[in-house]
């Protein structure tokens, strides 16, 4: 992860800490004031949200740390374990509470009161989360460059960002759902529609939970490399005057860094010490010109 990557995430981060808890506490008074299931459920969500933000934040930095003995390709991948553990706190805390909560209601009515107090703060929470969402699209914006979203979404290394498109996201469409599901409930006095619109936030966050812990689950495992940076790797080892044949590239993404293998094959009647030489100045070429490749291991062979 470059430097102004790793700022644009940090920022994205913040942007989304400081809305989340602004509006937790906002939604938990209007919670104790209406008895409404759906802003209970809200509440606790930003409850999460908020803690979330932290454990990425503490992911992030970690995932910068130098290697050592023990870990000699660095801690790269602890920011995509913390993005892990925040699907699945989005997936149990926001999700399955919120289906509990709906469900609770749903079986066991109870009149609300004062719902324009949980309308008024629903609307104030719109307006916060929508400028944290812009500020994460904005951050997102300026990684990406000219690249398409969908394509940046589909090959991007950074967990980090994704999971915070994807909570900012989550809350806007739960807060769009409680305060239609409120509206009903006011104008119709039943609350039922408090309980359904739980349970349709509830919903709502599964679904998203369930992506993010697929998306983070491939970095996880061990992904190749974005396809922009294989194809640049690609291009300089075939531009190599002393490089006759490329059997094979192999990257694997590593947090914030990439690793190279490769097995190529060297123009015949060269040196041992030609031979090294420029395997050494493609490797450094390669990490000159591929941004995030920290590792190169070139093996020259004569066949696969």
């Amino acid at each position: 992860m470059s430097c102004a990557s790793h700022d644009s995430t940090s920022k994205a981060i913040l942007y989304a800490f400081l809305a989340n808890s602004g509006i937790a506490l906002a939604k938990t008074w209007a919670a104790w004031l209406t008895g409404s299931g759906s802003m209970l459920a809200e509440a606790i969500h930003s409850y999460a949200d908020a803690g979330n933000q932290v454990l990425l934040y503490v992911g992030l930095k970690q995932s910068v740390r130098p290697a050592d003995k023990k870990h000699p390709l660095g801690y790269g991948k602890l920011s995509y374990f913390w993005s892990f553990i925040v699907a699945m706190l989005l997936f149990s805390f926001g999700g399955l509470f919120s289906l509990y909560e709906g469900l609770h209601k749903l079986q066991q009515p109870q009149p609300l009161s004062q719902i324009w107090i949980a309308l008024a703060v629903l609307g104030f929470a719109v307006i916060l989360e929508g400028l944290s969402l812009l500020g994460c699209l904005r951050e997102i914006r300026e990684i990406r460059g000219e690249r398409p979203f969908r394509e940046w979404l589909r090959y991007t290394n950074n967990s980090a960002l994704v999971v915070v498109l994807g909570e900012d996201l989550a809350a806007l469409l739960g807060l769009l759902l409680a305060s239609g599901f409120l509206s009903l409930a006011a104008v119709t006095g039943n609350p039922v529609y408090d309980a359904l619109g739980s349970i349709c936030i509830g919903v709502v966050l599964l679904v998203i939970s369930v992506f993010l812990s697929l998306r983070v689950r491939s970095l996880l495992v061990g992904r190749a490399a974005d396809p922009m940076i294989q194809q640049a790797i690609n291009t300089i080892i075939d531009a190599d005057p002393d490089v006759e044949y490329v059997f094979n590239t192999i990257t694997i993404q590593l947090g914030p860094d990439t690793m190279l293998a490769a097995k190529i094959k060297l123009r015949p009647g060269i040196s041992i010490e030609v031979a090294v030489d420029a395997i050494n100045k493609l490797e450094k070429r390669l990490k000159e010109q591929v941004p995030g490749l920290k590792w190169s291991f070139i093996e020259p062979d004569i066949e696969d």
